[in-house]
């Protein structure tokens, strides 16, 4: 059963600058700011939504298909996504524009200064999913705000059950197009603040946006995630990790742990626990594709977590 992915593909370009802002930006100056840090550690990572939840869903054995709006520059992107056997057929090119990214500068005290560019994004609304034949299932995760409107739209028109994954791009909508999205999707999956956010914009309690979804998945960081479904709530635990390396996207891999879990007909329980697994070993790799498993290593990996095999 192959999911499609919505959502955006990005470049992430991580600097280290070693010292602290705060030694070299003066209060008194702000309104004429004109600083440079010089960064000797630089690394450039793939990343997007949809490319890290294809990257995790297609780790476990899944069926993905992502699809995006890409630039002129993706050629690299594109050829390591070949070389992980991802489907990019629905990743279409965006000649005059540039893949979606960001440019992150950390100090010492893990203070950030970040510039985001959305380039190819903002062009997601071109890409439509009703040119996919036999489409089973579908995500809706954050894009061009105009894209992810439209491919909800078009989702719920085909009758194709999808994830509501609105992460850092709720804030783009209003209570009404939210309370749509909802009413729309299948699934909803947000961490607690994107909750509360919703929460306020909507007017909904956990139990009213529970009651218009098959499941309303939560996830709480280091405290677990809560999977609403059914009138019931399962407790999902969160995994122990050696080292935290690099949180940035944890959820991804959590949202692709959810998909594999779908896709193989499994409880929400059992699934849960699949996505926890996965943002704990993503959060012990620096990037967002950059940690590797064999399924037999993660089925071990499982039982030892939870106490009961996988079954897979």
């Amino acid at each position: 059963m192959t999911a499609a992915i919505c959502g955006s593909f990005a470049f992430d370009t991580i600097m280290v600058f070693q010292d602290k802002f705060a030694n070299h930006i003066l209060p008194e100056q702000v309104h004429i700011l004109n600083v440079s840090f010089q960064v000797p550690e630089m690394r450039r990572e793939f990343g997007g939504c949809a490319g890290n939840i294809a990257y995790n869903l297609k780790l476990l054995g899944g069926d993905a298909l992502p699809v995006g709006t890409v630039g002129r520059d993706f050629t690299a992107y594109e050829a390591w996504l070949n070389r992980c056997d991802i489907d990019c057929r629905y990743v279409i090119e965006i000649p005059d524009a540039y893949t979606a990214q960001a440019f992150i500068i950390t100090d010492l005290a893990d203070n950030q200064i970040t510039a985001f560019h959305p380039g190819a994004m903002n062009f997601s609304h071109q890409n439509s999913v009703l040119e996919i034949p036999n489409l089973k299932m579908g995500m809706i995760s954050p894009d061009g705000r105009d894209g992810m409107i439209i491919h909800a739209k078009e989702f719920a028109q085909m009758n194709v059950p999808f994830f509501f994954d609105p992460g850092q791009g709720t804030i783009l909508f209003s209570g009404e197009e939210l309370r749509n999205f909802i009413d729309q999707a299948t699934w909803m999956t947000v961490n607690d603040y994107e909750w509360k956010l919703i929460q306020e914009r909507t007017g909904l309690s956990v139990e009213e946006a529970a009651k218009k979804l098959k499941a309303l998945i939560i996830t709480k960081g280091g405290d677990g995630s809560l999977i609403y479904h059914d009138n019931k709530c399962v407790e999902i635990p969160s995994v122990a990790v050696s080292k935290v390396q690099d949180p940035t996207g944890c959820g991804d891999a959590y949202r692709g742990g959810l998909l594999f879990g779908l896709q193989k007909g499994l409880d929400w329980g059992t699934s849960g626990r699949i996505a926890s697994l996965m943002g704990a070993i993503k959060i012990e790799n620096a990037g967002t594709q950059n940690h590797h498993f064999t399924f037999e290593e993660f089925k071990t990996h499982f039982k030892e977590s939870f106490g009961y095999d996988l079954g897979l």
